[in-house]
């Protein structure tokens, strides 16, 4: 379901953007600080409730399977280090987390929904 660019958002839907917004924004500076990763985290599920049926619905999923996919594949890689082969699976881990982390700010710029 795509967004009609001259058709203004409602009040509800702008309240979804701005939130998913933060908790992008969030994400994509504790890629390089830690915390910031964990706090966009906690607040896209706090406030994940507030965007149910809202055209930005998808984009909460998103960060929260990144979220929980990079914490579970990061522990296996810290785990893994031992053999070096950890190493690889956390920069892939940390490569995969931007990529999706940017599609989604680029999409949620344009006002269209994750998929």
């Amino acid at each position: 379901m795509s967004l009609d660019p001259q058709q203004p958002l409602t009040p509800y839907d702008e309240q979804a953007k701005s939130n998913v917004l933060i908790g992008y924004l969030l994400m994509i500076v504790g890629l390089f600080t830690g915390i910031f990763w964990l706090v966009g985290a906690i607040w896209v599920m706090a406030k994940a409730s507030e965007a149910r049926g809202s055209v930005f619905e998808g984009h909460y999923q998103n960060i929260k399977s990144i979220f929980w996919w990079g914490i579970g594949m990061t522990i296996i890689g810290v785990l893994l280090a031992v053999f070096l082969i950890g190493y690889l699976l956390v920069l892939g881990v940390w490569i995969w987390s931007i990529v999706k982390l940017i599609k989604g700010f680029v999409l949620l710029l344009d006002n269209q929904p994750y998929q």
